[in-house]
């Protein structure tokens, strides 16, 4: 049952760019593809079964901003192993044998839906495990793969703010496309969340929405994705630190029942690629310096 960090190497990558050009930092935390034998071997569920959680290749879908002047952070071990867009100790107490510590919430609405720091359930409803786990296990990710990795997170972000005075973080996810089908008019393809307005300035959501809907894409706002733990805890715009989620339906892009990209995810990946690029180039008018914010 137990897993050391060594079996994911390394854990997390963030991909430099040859020089930081712009306040913009892009994060994927959900499309590790690294299945480690201890952990396929403790689940009742097969490989493919498993990766119904991940945002399959949105990895590649951003990599293009490193060469256009931002860096991109990427985890490698997979969001039905270890959710970092949850708190640190969002814990189910249907998952473990022992007694949560008296320091977790295992009353959110995500634990109450099976989907904590350590998810109980994959993406479609169904069991991870045949029975509860150690708690020990639990905690051991927590420690060596979730710390560490919001660690170097926030690391990234405070050298950002000291090279241009604000920091925007795009935390970039995927959506499966049942859940965005709408009650009028056809679902969105990219859900911009932004805590309604609580984690960045309104200017950078409507610029960036405004470039999708040049490119043709439909964009919605905050549902049914507002923005989960990373958004709310490094957005404060207050202080010139944005965050906004950005979900994208997975439709574009891929064969959901293979999640193998097809022919879509090029054409995705060039226009997101020019949608960075602007965004880049707009940011540092976008975002109040710090400075300015104290004033």
């Amino acid at each position: 049952m137990q897993q050391s960090i060594s079996d994911f190497s390394p854990p997390f990558t963030i991909y430099e760019p040859v020089r930081h050009l712009s306040p913009v930092v892009f994060n994927v935390p959900h499309a590790g593809r690294i299945y480690p034998q201890a952990f396929l071997a403790s689940s009742r569920l097969g490989p493919l079964a498993l990766r119904r959680s991940e945002d399959a290749w949105v990895d590649r879908l951003f990599a293009h901003v490193t060469q256009l002047g931002a860096p991109l952070m990427v985890a490698h071990f997979p969001r039905a192993f270890l959710d970092l867009n949850r708190e640190p100790y969002e814990l189910d107490p249907r998952l473990f044998a022992e007694s949560l510590p008296a320091h977790a919430n295992a009353r959110s609405m995500r634990v109450a839906g099976g989907l904590g720091t350590i998810p109980r359930i994959v993406g479609d409803g169904q069991d991870i495990y045949p029975g509860r786990i150690p708690l020990e296990a639990g905690l051991s990710r927590v420690e060596t793969l979730y710390k560490p990795y919001h660690r170097a997170l926030r690391a990234l972000l405070d050298r950002t703010v000291a090279q241009f005075g604000a920091v925007v973080l795009v935390d970039c996810h995927s959506m499966p496309s049942p859940a965005n089908v709408a009650r009028h008019g056809p679902p969105p393809d990219v859900v911009l969340g932004d805590r309604f307005g609580m984690s960045c300035t309104p200017a950078l959501v409507g610029f960036i929405e405004s470039c999708l809907r040049i490119h043709g894409y439909r964009v919605a706002r905050n549902k049914p994705y507002a923005g989960g733990f990373i958004t709310e805890h490094y957005g404060e715009p207050a202080i010139g630190r944005h965050a906004l989620q950005v979900e994208i339906n997975r439709a574009l892009y891929m064969n959901e029942t293979t999640l193998e990209p097809d022919d879509g995810f090029i054409r995705l990946a060039q226009d997101l690629a020019t949608v960075s690029a602007a965004l880049l180039r707009a940011a540092p008018g976008l975002v109040m310096p710090l400075h300015h914010a104290a004033e």
